[in-house]
């Protein structure tokens, strides 16, 4: 009595194409996920210079005039003003304006195309609006040398 076994499983092509469809699915994921993982990065950057723009905008509404450093708006030193990924918080002259905020995210723990770039927010005064006049608005934009790259900006942010 003889018995026919027929063996199961998969053949090397179909492992393969296994191989290879992860592979692409991979090359597509990877770079998302740094995308993703450097517009988190950067939001912190915006959230540690809220509390400086709030000083700034106090200052300006006080005084008239705007700070030109971190000590006249009342802040910490810039260094000492820190996050995970955001190196400094400093308030300093930006195109000829006090009262600008330059963050300069880390050189270390953060996504590659972000090590060392600056992020700037410049005040302006509103006084065109009856209903705001004299309000403080802020303008983000990527600072114009060590930019951070625009696809890691939040849509205000991209000018």
């Amino acid at each position: 009595m003889s018995r026919n076994t027929i063996q199961g499983g998969f053949t090397l092509i179909e492992l393969m194409i296994v191989v290879a469809i992860i592979g692409v699915l991979a090359s597509i994921a990877v770079p998302q996920y740094q995308n993703y993982v450097g517009r988190a990065q950067v939001s912190e950057a915006i959230s540690l210079a809220s509390s400086a723009k709030t000083a700034v905008s106090e200052y300006y509404m006080t005084t008239g005039d705007w700070p030109k450093g971190n000590d006249q708006a009342g802040l910490s030193a810039a260094d000492q003003i820190q996050g995970s990924y955001v190196n400094s918080v400093h308030v300093k002259m930006v195109d000829g304006q006090g009262g600008g905020i330059v963050v300069t995210m880390k050189s270390e723990s953060v996504v590659d195309a972000l090590v060392g770039t600056q992020l700037v927010f410049e005040p302006k005064v509103n006084e065109d609006n009856d209903n705001n006049s004299g309000s403080v608005e802020w303008v983000c934009r990527p600072a114009v040398s060590n930019a951070i790259p625009t696809r890691f900006l939040p849509a205000s942010c991209r000018g």
